[in-house]
């Protein structure tokens, strides 16, 4: 992957507390151009929330985000809103609009935000779900897609707005095991077509192969980072390598 001079987004001393909690203790982390990065670590362990704080969604108590080299002043919602469009955003659950089908869940922010014509709008939406392999689902509403497919019209969403960034969120955790691989093949295209992205994932598997670094995160801290090749490696004594055993004995139980 093609990566840049310097980091196109740097994140430092990231805290956050929620129900007193404290989610997110001083995490920092910078992202080059290009480069893929997966957040692995346990349940609970904040990166969830990391990527969301990156985001704004979730307002960080402290810390400080810079997008190419200017800090972001989220309390200046035109910063928040300039953030937004060049950062884009793939849940867990899909988030997407029940009463628009697939075509007008992607088209409607390139009018709403972008102030695109209606046509302009549709064109982009069409080759963006052509993209994800969903140009023949367009007319179809969630309610008739498979999981799978809501995920990639999530993701279709969010390339129409031409992010310079992509936070991806878990985003098989929703789906069945057999749906998990048109989501991750996306993904993957994605990758190979040099998108900037983080990716917080349980496929290990997945982590190991496109990766250019990964980062375990435990109790709201990033204690572990490295090149896949090292710090999963078989003969590892890493605490990353401990934990995606232990998920590969799970997978292999439940077979």
């Amino acid at each position: 992957m093609t990566q840049g001079q310097g980091p196109i987004l740097r994140v430092e001393n990231i805290c956050k507390m929620l129900g007193g909690k404290k989610i997110l203790n001083s995490v920092s982390l910078s992202l080059n151009k290009g480069e893929l990065k997966v957040l692995i670590g346990p349940s609970g362990a904040g990166k969830s929330t990391l990527l969301q704080c990156i985001n704004f969604l979730i307002p960080p108590d402290r810390g400080q985000v810079w997008l190419e080299g200017t800090e972001v002043q989220h309390h200046r919602k035109r910063d928040l809103y300039a953030l937004r469009q060049q950062i884009g955003m793939i849940f867990q659950d899909f988030n997407l609009f029940d009463h628009l089908n697939a075509l007008e869940n992607v088209s409607i922010a390139l009018r709403k935000v972008k102030k695109m014509g209606r046509s302009a709008a549709r064109e982009r939406a069409l080759a963006q779900l052509e993209q994800v392999g969903l140009g023949d689902k367009i007319t179809l509403y969630p309610a008739e897609l498979s999981g799978g497919q809501k995920q990639r019209v999530s993701i279709a969403r969010a390339l129409a707005m031409d992010p310079k960034i992509m936070l991806l969120d878990e985003p098989t955790s929703a789906l069945d095991p057999e749906l998990i691989g048109e989501v991750l093949s996306v993904i993957r295209d994605l990758a190979r077509g040099g998108m900037t992205m983080i990716l917080a994932t349980h496929q290990i598997g997945f982590a190991r192969t496109l990766a250019d670094e990964v980062l375990f995160m435990e109790d709201g801290r990033i204690i572990e980072q490295g090149p896949p090749a090292e710090l999963l490696a078989p003969n590892a004594r890493t605490r990353s390598r401990d934990f995606c055993s232990k998920l590969d004995e799970l997978y292999e139980e439940n077979l």
